[in-house]
């Protein structure tokens, strides 16, 4: 599970500090931008269509996860937007509540009712 944590606040970093950067020099209008590449039919809109299935993916699995509560279903309107920038503290810290426990992990508050040994 080290290994893991390790993983995602290395991946979290490195797209904060890449976000840090463009912020100063393109400003904070991404969607125009990201619509904008969608709409032009090219391979950026094509990544961009395919970032934007993970992102709802991720959101309803956040929402699942957390048994639709609402406290679940606003994380999932962060993580419909955020990315990896709230995916990974997200993950660090459900990681600390499993305590190293992959199935409570993933499955949130499914893991009492589950079969699956942890």
């Amino acid at each position: 599970m080290n290994a893991f944590r390790t993983l995602v606040a290395a991946l979290g970093a490195a797209v904060l500090v890449y976000t840090l950067a463009v912020v100063p020099t393109h400003g904070m209008a991404l969607a125009p931008v990201f619509v904008s590449d969608l709409l032009a039919l090219t391979w950026r809109g094509q990544f961009n269509l395919d970032f934007a299935c993970y992102l709802v993916l991720s959101a309803v699995w956040v929402a699942w996860r957390g048994g639709f509560s609402p406290a679940a279903l606003a994380l999932a309107a962060l993580a419909s937007v955020g990315g990896m920038l709230f995916f990974a503290p997200y993950m660090l810290v459900a990681s600390l509540r499993s305590h190293g426990a992959a199935s409570r992990l993933l499955l949130g508050v499914h893991a009492a009712s589950s079969q699956v040994r942890s």
